[in-house]
């Protein structure tokens, strides 16, 4: 399964990239093959491996910054993810597809996406534990609600193939995990977030892997439609001031409550990689609050109280 879903993401990372590049029209991805070290010494105190192909693209048409990630990486299960999954020692496998992407234009909305597998393993190498995770979420900084809801028919669409009760389940999930608890509001309008998603009565892992890369092939249609209808939008520099500020919420998600971030950066993850989702420009304005009966203001009440798009 590993190295299936491996061989899966590699080819759906060729694909987003080419249609992302059409959208921008101009730019293309720069591409950074890296290489995972036993430790920093050098040393076999802690047998680690693995890699990933990092695949950035800045100072675009339309996208400033993005990035579309794969890597798989393997080791000892560090302590504080035993705690985590409630473990003694134990080896693991993980691979995934990561991007997000930062337009330019504020009323293009930021999108995340991530697919991922896992495995865990006992002293003689076999799998004690398996599971698969991901999603796909939105961040607009202006609402148009038709791209709301043309995000979220497109998901749904995916999950319906497979059982009517994932979208809702999962819908709200995103809703959930998104959720900067510190400000009490969304990060975006969310979309899907399934986690441990593990071999059941109904589901064999074989399901799970059909219902994943059915996710994962939604993507661009979930996404570019959107680009495509907003990119030549005008926009002021007080919208541009916006966009900056609300990315300062998106920073704050990332480092505050991500799991992927705290996951790759406590074992030991390549931190160029795990930052990418990090945007270019960013501001934090003391005490901001936007002008009564605005379209900042409008957005601000959406992300206070998620809402059922579909």
């Amino acid at each position: 399964m590993k190295n299936k879903f491996y061989q899966y993401i590699q080819n759906l990372q060729d694909q987003i990239c080419k249609g992302l590049e059409a959208a921008d029209g101009t730019t293309k991805f720069r591409e950074d093959v890296w290489t995972r070290v036993e430790d920093e010494q050098g040393e076999a105190k802690r047998a680690e491996g693995g890699g990933g192909r990092t695949r950035v693209i800045e100072n675009g048409t339309v996208f400033e910054k993005g990035g579309v990630n794969i890597s798989a990486v393997n080791g000892k299960l560090p302590e504080s993810m035993q705690k985590l999954f409630n473990v003694g020692e134990a080896d693991f496998f993980a691979c995934g597809l990561s991007l997000v992407m930062h337009p330019k234009s504020p009323m293009v909305p930021t999108v995340h996406a991530n697919w991922r597998y896992f495995e865990m393993y006992d002293a003689n190498g076999n799998v004690i534990q398996q599971w698969f995770g991901g999603g796909q979420d939105l961040t607009p900084y202006y609402l148009f609600e038709e791209d709301a809801k043309h995000f979220h028919q497109t998901c749904k669409t995916a999950c319906d193939k497979h059982n009517l009760d994932f979208y809702p389940k999962y819908k709200k999930q995103c809703d959930g995990y998104f959720w900067n608890a510190h400000r009490n509001e969304g990060r975006g309008i969310g979309g899907l977030f399934f986690d441990y998603c593990k071999a059941n009565e109904q589901m064999s892992m074989e399901n799970w892997f059909n219902f994943v890369t059915e996710i994962g092939n939604s993507f661009l249609e979930a996404y570019v439609p959107i680009v495509e209808k907003r990119k030549n939008l005008l926009y002021s520099e007080a919208k541009r001031t916006w966009q900056e500020i609300r990315r300062g919420r998106y920073v704050e998600f990332n480092l505050v409550h991500d799991k992927g971030t705290l996951f790759g950066l406590k074992t030991n993850g390549r931190i160029e990689s795990i930052l990418m989702s990090l945007p270019p420009h960013v501001q934090w304005v003391y005490d901001h609050h936007p002008e009564s009966g605005s379209e900042e203001e409008k957005l601000l009440k959406v992300l206070q109280q998620p809402r059922n798009w579909i």
